[in-house]
């Protein structure tokens, strides 16, 4: 059996009491999947790429959020100017006395929702708490790792505030279009959807909007869809049993033969062949 690669803590925290560091990602290049025997949470700031984490493949762009556990395999493939930060930490360090798996979904071990979306109105105050955990971690007086225990408290406490579900229309209204986009597209994946609509129902002018979604992600409208849709089928395909017209109809193709030919283009392979691929494996 082929081994993979595991990233260890001697390499990534100063000392073997540190609790938090930061791992910045400027930009994230291509990275082989790997596991390892820390904690990570994965905020993006810029940019595309193709996350893949434990076989499932998520198309990430600003403002993505992913809670990693230790034992979960992720990589990153097909990446376009992305920019991100990994905060890594160890469970077992923390003192605080706090109930962090009420606060960080996964350290219970439970079925749990690692993929979220921040909200853009939370980004400067996460940003503003990750550079603190990375002056901190610079330290080395008595008071540093508390510093950075209470910081990444209120990392915690904040990410909780402004996340939303991917495909959930975000609870406060101060969100911005793009913020809104995004969730109405994820949320469109078996339907068709119009952008002239979506621009009539906000009140926003379509080509400006098409134009702020290109700088902010790196792709137009139309293939961040079109790239939500593939990622999709790519699940459906590898963890279930639906005919490929189904998975078709599922990701919001009307003709299975058009969507075999969009497949076969973005993944260099058809759908049956990436099904079969995973029945070997």
């Amino acid at each position: 059996m082929t081994s993979h690669l595991v990233l260890r803590k001697a390499d990534f925290f100063a000392s073997a009491t540190q609790p938090v560091a930061v791992a910045d990602r400027y930009p994230q290049n291509v990275f082989a999947e790997h596991t390892h025997d820390f904690c990570e949470l994965v905020l993006v700031w810029r940019g595309n790429g193709l996350h893949v984490l434990n076989d499932r493949p998520y198309r990430i762009t600003c403002g993505d959020l992913f809670y990693i556990r230790a034992e979960d395999r992720h990589s990153y493939t097909s990446v376009n100017d992305l920019v991100l930060q990994n905060v890594i930490y160890c469970p077992e360090r923390l003192q605080l006395d706090l109930d962090w798996k009420a606060l960080i979904p996964g350290l219970d071990k439970k079925p749990f929702q690692p993929y979220w979306r921040l909200g853009s109105t939370g980004m400067n105050p996460v940003r503003q708490i990750i550079t603190q955990i990375e002056q901190e971690s610079r330290k080395a007086d008595d008071f540093s790792v508390a510093m950075m225990e209470t910081l990444f408290a209120q990392l915690a406490l904040t990410l909780n505030r402004h996340r939303y579900a991917v495909d959930s229309v975000p609870v406060t209204s101060s969100e911005t279009l793009l913020d809104k986009l995004i969730t109405a597209l994820a949320g469109n994946l078996e339907r068709t959807f119009a952008l002239e609509q979506f621009c009539q129902q906000n009140q926003c002018n379509e080509r400006t909007l098409r134009q702020q979604f290109r700088q902010q992600t790196g792709m137009t409208v139309n293939h961040y869809l079109r790239q939500l849709r593939i990622c999709h089928a790519q699940y459906l395909l590898r963890h279930t049993d639906y005919l490929i017209s189904e998975v078709a109809t599922r990701c919001g193709f009307e003709d299975s033969n058009y969507f075999s030919v969009v497949f076969t283009r973005e993944m260099g392979m058809t759908p049956s062949q990436c099904r079969q691929r995973n029945v070997a494996a």
